[in-house]
C-alpha cells in the first residue's frame, strides 16, 4: 500500500506542534536562521535534541557543518518571525531582533526559551536530515505560551488563533 504525499501530509498535521527558529553562522560570517516544527527532546543526559531539515534547505550546511546552532522556541505572539524565517529572504535578520549568544549564534529576542547547541550528529531521514545537538547552554522566559502549528495553520493552547 502506497501513501499518498498530500494525503501523509495533511494527517501529520492533526498533530500541533511547536513552533522555532534555527539559528547559526554560515561560512560567510553572516547569520542564518530558519523555521522550524520537527523538534524536539532526545535525552536529559547528556542532554541532547534533535531537528529535521528538508535535504533543500537554504544554507544546509550551516546547521551539519557549522559546528554550533541555537533553538529559538517561538511565543504565541511572534507568528511574524516565523513567516520571516519560512521565506527565502537573502536578510532575515534584517527586521528581527536578536542578541548574540556565547558561541556566536544569534538568539532571538521575544522567544520562550532558546537553547546554544554543539553539533553531534546528522543521520538521513529520506527527504530530510535529522540534526542532533548536545545542550550547551539554556535560557527560557519563565512565562507566556507557545506559537503553535496545527492542520497547516497557526494555533494557541485553547483554540485556534
Amino acid at each position: 500500500m502506497t501513501v499518498e504525499p498530500s494525503k501523509f501530509r495533511d494527517t501529520l498535521g492533526c498533530f500541533a506542534s511547536g513552533v522555532c527558529v534555527v539559528t547559526a553562522i554560515a561560512d560567510s560570517g553572516s547569520p542564518v536562521g530558519v523555521t522550524i516544527s520537527a523538534f524536539t527532546s532526545l535525552s536529559l543526559e547528556p542532554p541532547l535534541v534533535l531537528f529535521c531539515l528538508g535535504n533543500k534547505t537554504t544554507n544546509l550546511e550551516a546547521y551539519t557543518d557549522g559546528g554550533r546552532f541555537a533553538v529559538n522556541i517561538l511565543a504565541e505572539d511572534q507568528g511574524e518571525i516565523s513567516e520571516i524565517f519560512a521565506r527565502q529572504n537573502t536578510d532575515k535578520f534584517a527586521s528581527v531582533s536578536c542578541t548574540e549568544s556565547g558561541s556566536g549564534c544569534p538568539l532571538l529576542v521575544g522567544c520562550l526559551a532558546s537553547l546554544e547547541c554543539s553539533l553531534v550528529a546528522i543521520h538521513d531521514g529520506g527527504d530530510h536530515v535529522i540534526v542532533v545537538g548536545k545542550v550547551d547552554r539554556v535560557e527560557n522566559s519563565g512565562g507566556g505560551a507557545p506559537l503553535l502549528r496545527y492542520r497547516g495553520d497557526y494555533a494557541r493552547v485553547g483554540g485556534t488563533i
